[in-house]
């Protein structure tokens, strides 16, 4: 007959690396199969990620959980949602977790968490909580619908964590109801905005945004680039990484860890800054910060604001623009220059085309004016040389 244990709390204790912070390590104990007690120990996170022994103590809630699963007295799962996602933060967002969460996307569900679930939700037990009750509080959030439907997804994936492990046998969430629907279009910048706005970029900034509306790359790969993964010879950059506040980690999706093709432009484009740049060998950072002696890349946020930002309005852009703006044009350029939807969800390394078709093929409008002028010519033979001036002469009010 196995050995009953008694509920354990295990320990927590601070540990020293030989490189990197210290972590705080969580130890228990186990009876083996022979019946003898086995010291086990996980690591928790990092003093930067756990910067308390309090957050290191509230972090082992679900490594307690998991510790107490394993022992012949089967009791213990989470009775809270605060429990929950303790948990689901160990087995779902931890560093140590390979080929899970990018650290951006990690970052991003612990803003979800800490600022919206766990403050409305926290308290509640699994049961407590209902569909209406969760459609009726997204209803009362004074945030955009991505921004709701993104709560939702997640409280879904807790519930569905929950059920993995035999906590609770529904998701009340999969009968949330929530649009994800856009209310606002991004903004994207036309091909003469383009042009513009790298007329007034410094080599720096004028590389980096050429290689980002050239390419289609995410910022946290672009700055996660280093030279070796610049292929000059086949024109490829081989994408392998992500770096998010200067963590590296996994790109976003496996399809994001795709080689990227290089234009042989963008590739001069290149050697030209490595030639003028301070850290050129092949295994510096692409664009390094002399502020950091080269150890770390640009913090995307200060050069965003610093000096792309006031550029762009230099070239006359009024447009609110971010890095992902880039991305976006890139698309939309790619759709409106006549390219399938498989190429561009290939070239942006989208999962799947839904994503493609729904995000990025917003066609610019000159190109949707000159589509609708070939279809007027069609209709009404003779109408064509006059079109460009009547358009002209409706948008400026001149028409008699």
């Amino acid at each position: 007959m196995p050995r009953r244990t008694r509920y354990q709390q295990g320990s927590v204790q601070r540990s020293k690396r030989q490189k990197g912070p210290d972590v705080w390590v969580f130890r228990w104990r186990e009876i083996g199969p022979d019946g003898t007690n086995l010291q086990r120990k996980a690591v928790i996170g990092t003093t930067i990620t756990l910067p308390s022994e309090a957050a290191a103590l509230k972090a082992a809630n679900a490594l307690r959980i998991d510790a107490n699963q394993q022992t012949p007295r089967a009791v213990s799962c989470p009775s809270t949602i605060a429990e929950l996602i303790s948990h689901y933060r160990l087995k779902e967002l931890t560093e140590d977790e390979q080929g899970r969460k990018a650290h951006s996307t990690r970052a991003g569900y612990e803003c979800y968490l800490n600022g919206w679930i766990l403050p409305r939700w926290g308290d509640h037990r699994l049961q407590q909580v209902k569909s209406v009750a969760v459609e009726e509080w997204l209803g009362s959030i004074q945030r955009a619908r991505g921004t709701k439907a993104k709560i939702r997804n997640i409280m879904s994936a807790l519930f569905s964590h929950a059920m993995r492990y035999e906590w609770t046998d529904k998701n009340p969430i999969k009968l949330v109801r929530q649009s994800a629907k856009r209310e606002r279009i991004p903004d994207v910048l036309e091909l003469h905005e383009l042009q513009a706005l790298l007329t007034k970029l410094a080599v720096r900034e004028r590389t980096l945004v050429l290689l980002d509306a050239a390419t289609g790359l995410r910022v946290s790969e672009l700055l996660a680039l280093k030279w070796d993964d610049i292929d000059f010879e086949n024109l490829e950059i081989r994408v392998t990484e992500s770096i998010w506040h200067q963590v590296m980690g996994v790109c976003k999706t496996e399809a994001s860890a795709r080689p990227v093709p290089m234009d042989s432009y963008m590739a001069e484009d290149l050697l030209r800054w490595r030639k003028t740049c301070l850290y050129p060998m092949e295994s510096d950072w692409v664009f390094a910060s002399p502020t950091m002696k080269g150890t770390q890349p640009y913090w995307p946020d200060n050069l965003m604001k610093r000096h792309i930002k006031p550029a762009a309005k230099a070239a006359g852009i009024h447009k609110n623009i971010g890095w992902h703006t880039f991305r976006h044009s890139f698309g939309t350029l790619l759709k409106a220059n006549g390219e399938d939807v498989k190429t561009v969800q290939e070239l942006l390394r989208h999962a799947n085309s839904k994503i493609t078709l729904d995000v990025y093929t917003q066609a610019v409008n000159s190109h949707k004016r000159a589509a609708q002028s070939k279809v007027v010519q069609m209709m009404v033979p003779g109408v064509g040389t006059n079109v460009g001036a009547k358009q002209k002469q409706v948008r400026t009010g001149t028409e008699a």
